[in-house]
């Protein structure tokens, strides 16, 4: 069953997290994000492919992460007065879940996909 992928606009996300989404040439859009300590994490998603991905790389240039994933229903940025958030929520039909990104104070990536 095709379920839509929900995705705010580029000024939800400007006001949530401080930060304007780019684009490819494709329309993916992907944001690039650094905490206080220097590592970053590129994150992009496609509304039309209901996809995602999640590059972490620490402070000395090391890739932690690579994390990619379809069936994306719901993409959410919210932020506090001194954390910024990020969550997908994924339904493939047999599994759903979540993946909760946190870009401050300190990165961290938690991800639940379990059978339904």
């Amino acid at each position: 069953m095709y379920r839509e992928f929900l995705t705010p606009d580029d000024e939800e996300v400007y006001e949530a997290i401080g930060e304007w989404p780019d684009s490819d040439e494709s329309g993916t859009r992907f944001l690039t994000l650094q905490d206080n300590s220097g590592q970053s994490i590129t994150f992009s998603y496609d509304a039309l492919a209901r996809s995602v991905r999640i590059r972490w790389v620490n402070e000395q240039g090391v890739e932690i992460l690579d994390f990619f994933r379809e069936s994306a229903t719901r993409l959410s940025f919210t932020s506090g007065q001194s954390t910024k958030h990020i969550s997908i929520d994924f339904h493939t039909g047999e599994c759903a879940g979540t993946t909760e990104i946190q870009l401050m104070p300190r990165l961290s990536v938690r991800d639940r996909l379990l059978l339904q």
